[in-house]
């Protein structure tokens, strides 16, 4: 079973969206406005992860959230080794709340993949697979919208219209799996950019093959994310496994997230499922293109 989503779903997803597209009528305001299909990236002079400002919580009110859901960095790391490889339904939370489904249009529709929020100076930029974005044959993908948060059909996050989508050149021409990583931008809301809102995680290159890491995203056939922790593994010189069962079709580009840090909410995201066999062809087994220099190197693209 083709599991995560290969080209041929993702085109069927935006050939559904454009067959229907002459009878929807525009949804809710913030959701209407059609993203352009211009690749491209921020404003130039861009930062690193390091250097751009964040949204993140302070003081006091970063130690509530914390001792709210009562998760410490020890207790990550002991969950990951007494129960490894457990796949879970996810609460509902800041600790979720930068990843979102992908969907064509608005959250009306069907779902067939996942994203979050990247830290990045423009404070706009989310990461997924390039396979959930760009299709070699076909091209990009067109009025596609991130959903932050999304929960049984509510988007207590809003809904984020993508505006541009940077992939590597080796993936257009011929989808190459080792750089299945996608960048995009996403419009802002309410005067607010999707960061200022919602922080980020950073982008993590160059950290090795073994990892404990924890993956969540939403599978097209459900409408509640699933989270799972495990430690990853090198199936090759450019690609990482993690053994995680019940990811199926829809978690395409769910971030691998490593020290997660829930006073900041957030973590570093070290890949996305995608990859070999664009992200794995059984439930239990999903890889990530590995992320080194040519992932900073399309970082760059996409920011500067």
């Amino acid at each position: 079973m083709v599991r995560k989503r290969t080209g041929r779903q993702v085109r069927q997803a935006w050939q559904a969206w454009a067959g229907a597209a002459a009878a929807l009528v525009l949804a809710a305001a913030g959701c209407g406005s059609s993203p352009s299909g211009a690749a491209g990236g921020a404003a130039a002079g861009a930062q690193s992860p390091s250097q751009s400002t964040r949204a993140r919580p302070s003081g006091s009110a970063a130690t509530s959230a914390a001792s709210a859901h009562g998760w410490s960095k020890d207790r990550l790391l002991s969950a990951i080794a007494k129960h490894p490889g457990t796949t879970h339904t996810a609460k509902a939370g800041s600790l979720n709340g930068l990843v979102g489904a992908v969907f064509t249009h608005d959250s009306g529709g069907d779902h067939f993949c996942t994203a979050s929020v990247v830290d990045s100076a423009g404070q706009n930029l989310i990461i997924t697979a390039a396979h959930c974005v760009y299709d070699p044959v076909t091209g990009q993908g067109s009025d596609l919208v991130f959903v932050p948060g999304y929960r049984n059909g509510e988007t207590p996050n809003g809904v984020w219209p993508i505006v541009s989508i940077t992939v590597d050149q080796s993936w257009k021409d011929n989808g190459n799996p080792d750089l299945d990583v996608a960048f995009a931008i996403v419009q802002p809301q309410n005067g607010l950019q999707v960061q200022q809102v919602l922080g980020a995680n950073t982008l993590g290159v160059n950290l090795g093959y073994q990892l404990p890491v924890r993956v969540t995203g939403y599978p097209s056939s459900g409408d509640v994310p699933i989270t799972c922790s495990n430690n990853t593994t090198q199936q090759s010189p450019t690609q990482l496994r993690i053994d995680c069962p019940d990811y199926t079709g829809g978690t395409s580009g769910s971030p691998w997230i490593t020290a997660l840090d829930p006073k900041t909410r957030s973590g570093t995201v070290v890949g996305v499922i995608g990859g070999y066999q664009q992200g794995g062809d059984t439930p239990d087994t999903s890889y990530t293109s590995y992320f080194g220099d040519q992932v900073q190197a399309l970082y760059a693209r996409a920011t500067g």
